[in-house]
């Protein structure tokens, strides 16, 4: 009785399907948010960039990634520069990822808008954690923060989704523009792998971040100490990307609110046995 009270009693912890589930399916693709919400995922992690029409479209690279992306001979490889009709031109799903090779290869995978993933997914149980991939160093690949929020946020309130969005950015300046626009959305403070420990204050980072309510480190840099720090500050803590049974164990004991995570049906069984789901 008492091991069945603990497990009942124990958080849970919400698992993100970092680009959908890249370690199973092409990553960013219809494919890839079907499977992980066939295995159980809570929320939809994904990147957005927008194409020369003004289409928000997913991908994690503003330009095309020859890794597993094939496209037309002369065609630009940067999606600021294409068309939709130009980008659908591509092919990301012929190729594995070299990086995960049990992938499964879908020849014909082409880069999905924002409009059509919500609009084949919005009737699951799922939350979507959305991250804007713009840089200060490279304006000529995205629109301004304020029309690329603007764009973005117009799919939201065509969907309904207002309460079921996070926007997530490692340039906080999006996530300034969104709290201005549309204060109920909530943000997530992204941290790159290469500052480590540099960003030792997260309730400073997310204040500098539009007051966001979620600060999402590396796994690298995730102890139970920042963790505990930012709960008693209201915030809430998602790691990325951890992708072993080992980096679980720390962050649960860490107490996260959630793991990103390229293999989702690993990680739900994971905390399965663990009596945290």
């Amino acid at each position: 009785m008492f091991l069945a009270a603990t497990a009942l009693a124990a958080p849970r912890i919400q698992v993100h399907g970092h680009r959908g589930a890249r370690a199973a399916m092409p990553e960013n693709s219809l494919s890839a948010f079907q499977y992980a919400i066939e295995q159980g995922v809570d929320v939809l992690e994904m990147d957005m960039a927008v194409t020369k029409d003004n289409v928000v479209v997913l991908s994690h690279d503003s330009e095309m990634n020859p890794a597993f992306c094939s496209g037309p001979a002369g065609s630009p490889k940067a999606i600021r520069e294409m068309t939709l009709e130009e980008l659908r031109k591509w092919d990301c799903g012929a190729k594995v990822n070299p990086e995960f090779p049990k992938q499964k290869a879908i020849a014909g995978t082409r880069v999905p808008t924002l409009d059509e993933v919500f609009t084949a997914t919005k009737g699951a149980k799922v939350e979507y954690n959305i991250e804007t991939k713009i840089s200060r160093n490279k304006p000529e690949l995205a629109p301004s923060p304020e029309e690329f929020v603007r764009l973005f946020l117009n799919l939201v309130k065509k969907h309904h989704l207002e309460g079921r969005v996070i926007l997530q950015s490692f340039d906080f300046r999006t996530l300034v523009a969104m709290r201005q626009l549309e204060p109920k959305i909530r943000l997530s403070a992204l941290m790159p792998e290469s500052a480590l420990g540099a960003f030792k204050d997260w309730v400073g980072l997310c204040k500098d971040a539009a007051n966001a309510e979620i600060i999402s480190p590396h796994y690298r840099v995730t102890t139970k100490g920042r963790v505990e720090s930012a709960h008693r500050a209201g915030l809430k803590v998602i790691p990325w990307t951890a992708n072993d049974p080992d980096q679980w164990e720390k962050l649960a004991d860490y107490g996260v609110d959630a793991i990103i995570t390229d293999d989702p049906a690993a990680l739900i069984g994971w905390l399965k046995t663990k009596g945290l789901r």
